[in-house]
């Protein structure tokens, strides 16, 4: 099943140098765990709360290959151009299978609290 890293960007600098390098340099990354971009700071409608800054979602083919990418020594080389610069957070998350709802999570929820 797919899984995703989700980085939420507060303040940020795309024109700082380092941050420029860092966006140059990630696809290269990316690539030997088949991550792709989904999201990359696109315009953001906040329906609810507050969301500062810009949102970047990677797809990824399962949870290993998004923690192999975050992990591996090509990514970890250019992690700070962009921590340094852009505050920030990130996770790694399961995406959900074919045929999920949220009627059949729900009713896995009620089975297991009987």
């Amino acid at each position: 099943m797919p899984a995703y890293a989700i980085a939420h960007l507060r303040d940020p600098k795309p024109g700082h140098p380092e941050v420029l390098e860092y966006m140059e340099r990630i696809d290269a990354t990316l690539a030997p765990h088949s991550g792709r971009f989904l999201v990359h700071g696109g315009a953001t409608d906040v329906l609810e709360g507050s969301w500062p800054g810009a949102t970047v979602v990677i797809e990824f083919p399962d949870l290993a290959a998004a923690r192999a990418w975050y992990d591996s020594p090509a990514y970890r080389a250019i992690l700070r151009l962009r921590t340094d610069h852009i505050p920030g957070d990130t996770i790694l998350v399961d995406g959900v299978g074919p045929g999920h709802t949220a009627a059949g999570k729900a009713a896995g929820i009620r089975a297991a609290a009987e």
